[in-house]
């Protein structure tokens, strides 16, 4: 029965777009769990002891919050299922990192750098050229890059179908993005290969996460980058870089600015325009642009 109800509990929350691989694991195997001690609902005391095996704390109040949010949902129809406590292990919330924005001279030199790969007279030098160029000028996830495939290249833009919350959007691109996707292209093709994907390997097969990721930070050690201690810049923010810049050339006035933050995060594929509204607090010159702003409202003038 119990596992039943988080068949549904899944089906209806992959509906509305999440795709939650690692809540059908934890979830399935607190199932396995709790039927081993005869319990059809969620008892508190059960979801706790045995969230209490992961190795971390932080694992532990991650498997809680995956049941806690089960059992919410669950508790709406059956009242029999227990409330879940917050912050039995760690009374921290997880922090988003900050990220670290690219300067336009180190992201040169980061493209710059990627001139260097080897092996010399490959396609693979401009492949690196061309995806980390591509992220860092339209905000694509890492993901939806890996993803495209040729058919995805059209006149009009790029055509991004393996979304986060897989939901397809077309990608309009500047003619300069334009031009170096187009170059890269046709050297892709004089490689061949049978693979479709945008982005290939030497070995003409798609690139994986962890090529892309060993030579992000393979090249960023190589360049120099103004790092505080223990900062280490993370392909994701590439994204940050395209999201903060277009929000620092946003047009002053408050009405300006909400329908720029609304085409950015349907740009951006946000499923929530609040999610891009944190990228306001990213940057000195977007802080100081909310500060003239509140200290305009509160002497009378407008935002």
């Amino acid at each position: 029965m119990l596992k039943l109800t988080i068949d549904r509990y899944l089906e209806i929350r992959r509906a509305a777009g999440f795709e939650l691989k690692g809540d059908e694991s934890l979830l399935c195997n607190f199932a396995r769990f709790a039927t081993d001690r005869a319990e059809t609902f969620v008892r508190r005391r059960t979801a706790i002891d045995w969230a209490g095996k992961a190795p971390s704390s932080s694992q532990r109040e991650r498997r809680l919050g995956v049941v806690r949010r089960f059992a919410d949902h669950a508790r709406a129809e059956d009242p029999a299922y227990e409330n879940v406590p917050r912050n039995v292990f760690t009374s921290n919330k997880r922090r988003r990192p900050l990220p670290y924005i690219f300067s336009s001279e180190e992201l040169l030199q980061l493209l710059e750098a990627t001139k260097q790969l080897r092996p010399k007279g490959s396609l693979r030098p401009l492949t690196y050229y061309t995806l980390f160029g591509l992220l860092a000028a339209t905000g694509l996830r890492i993901s939806e890059a890996m993803h495209l495939v040729l058919d995805d290249v059209t006149t009009d833009g790029l055509v991004v179908r393996k979304t986060k919350f897989r939901k397809s959007r077309l990608l309009p691109l500047h003619e300069t993005t334009q031009a170096a996707l187009k170059r890269y292209l046709e050297q892709r093709q004089a490689v061949g290969g049978g693979d479709d994907h945008v982005f290939i390997s030497t070995k003409g097969r798609a690139l994986t996460y962890a090529m892309i990721i060993g030579t992000f930070h393979f090249l960023v050690k190589r360049i120099h980058l103004r790092l505080k201690s223990g900062q280490r810049p993370r392909i994701h923010d590439l994204r940050h870089h395209y999201a903060v810049r277009a929000l620092e050339s946003c047009p002053g006035g408050h009405d300006h600015v909400s329908r720029h933050i609304l085409a950015l995060s349907t740009y951006l594929g946000h499923t929530h325009v609040t999610d891009t509204y944190w990228y306001l607090q990213a940057t000195p010159r977007l802080m100081a642009g909310i500060a003239d702003a509140c200290e305009a409202f509160i002497q009378g003038g407008k935002p």
